[in-house]
């Protein structure tokens, strides 16, 4: 085990479960649940963390060994650790202020942080936290003026990765939203009230920082929206479905690297090729889309042998330890991105959580690379069992 003075974490919270039972413990149960939840029965929810968990590596333990080394190299830039943080909507719901902490974290930690379209702090704000580092996810709008207006502003700000989402072409069925209220329409119910009470520092936290809102679609918003209202706004904001001939116009108009994210069949990764971006994110929306899909490692393995060397194939979805990004790598991923994990470790923290995560799994997976015998990250592959 390395010495202690290497160990960048809480030593209270030695994993991201530990961080997960103390975010339950801060967090409304309403807010809990919807990030903690999946689809429909949660099937694709536990198949994204079972099949990820059956990969196997192989050590090499006689070999000669120089020591590891984190570093990898994504469009141009590197960065400390082959992980970054992934887009989650209505972060600042969860835990006050959470899109500004995990931009600084990222920064800090030299990760990719992305701010998604339906989060609660503005794509310019994130620019300015993160000092121009930060990607950002973009929702397709069914405004053609908005759409544009959208994109103008991401490249004002410096953005320099858009990444495009292509698999929410309707909202997930999510019992536990539907339940707590979260679904489309929101409506507040006594129950919510109750839970808030119940969380003394959330509620504080939020009457300071004042109540989360779609930051990045306030300017399209009508004013004095009830909650009714909202619903019907967010239901005809988004033309959700994706296809080539919207991801075209952005292809013409994005002059920076373009992703897809959502991937998880060979005939999109295809389209995705042929349509000239520069990566796809295999992912199946943390399992909150589709209950019957494939999991995220499952289409990993189909996609990455035909496609890594046309572009860049990054993960997630079910990601939770430094070992789960070692698994990742070694199945063929270039990188790979973390959204709960982060949004347990602030939930748990607050300000501290997003550091204390990364420093996590960083050491996680640095143990992991020297107890195989893996120098580099690209190398991961060779240790596939």
């Amino acid at each position: 085990m390395r010495n202690a003075s290497h160990i960048a974490f809480d030593r209270r919270y030695p994993s991201v479960e530990d961080l997960r039972a103390k975010a339950r413990r801060r967090i409304p149960a309403f807010a809990f649940d919807y990030l903690d939840g999946g689809c429909n029965e949660g099937v694709a929810l536990s198949r994204n963390r079972t099949e990820l968990q059956q990969v196997q590596l192989k050590p090499s333990y006689l070999k000669p060994y120089a020591g590891c080394n984190l570093e990898t190299e994504l469009f141009g830039e590197k960065y400390a650790a082959p992980f970054g943080i992934a887009p989650i909507g209505l972060q600042g719901l969860i835990w006050p202020g959470s899109p500004e902490i995990l931009a600084r974290t990222a920064k800090t930690q030299g990760l990719p942080f992305v701010l998604s379209t339906v989060g609660t702090a503005s794509l310019e704000r994130i620019a300015e936290v993160s000092e121009g580092t930060a990607w950002f996810q973009y929702y397709h709008p069914a405004d053609p003026a908005v759409r544009d207006d959208l994109l103008r502003r991401a490249e004002a700000a410096g953005y320099k990765v858009l990444v495009l989402l292509c698999d929410t072409p309707t909202f997930g069925f999510r019992p536990g939203e539907i339940r707590s209220g979260l679904s489309m329409p929101p409506r507040m119910t006594p129950a919510n009230l109750f839970q808030m009470l119940g969380r003394p520092g959330w509620l504080l936290k939020t009457l300071h920082a004042g109540t989360p809102r779609f930051a990045n679609l306030q300017p399209y918003m009508p004013e004095k929206l009830d909650l009714a209202g909202l619903g019907r706004f967010m239901d005809g904001f988004f033309n959700k479905r994706q296809t080539p001939e919207k991801i075209a116009y952005v292809r013409d108009r994005w002059k920076g690297k373009l992703v897809l994210k959502g991937v998880s069949t060979l005939e999109d990764a295809e389209t995705a090729h042929r349509l000239g971006l520069d990566g796809i994110v295999v992912s199946n929306h943390g399992g909150r889309q589709l209950d019957a899909g494939p999991s995220s490692i499952a289409a990993l393995r189909q996609i990455a042998p035909a496609y890594a060397s046309k572009m860049t194939v990054m993960l997630d979805s079910g990601l939770r330890s430094g070992p789960d990004i070692a698994r990742a790598l070694a199945t063929g991923a270039a990188f790979t991105f973390l959204g709960r994990p982060f949004m347990y470790g602030v939930g748990a923290l607050g300000n501290r959580g997003g550091n204390h995560v990364a420093g996590l799994l960083k050491s996680q997976l640095r143990q992991v690379m020297e107890q195989v015998g893996c120098e580099r990250v690209a190398e991961l592959p060779q240790h596939l069992l």
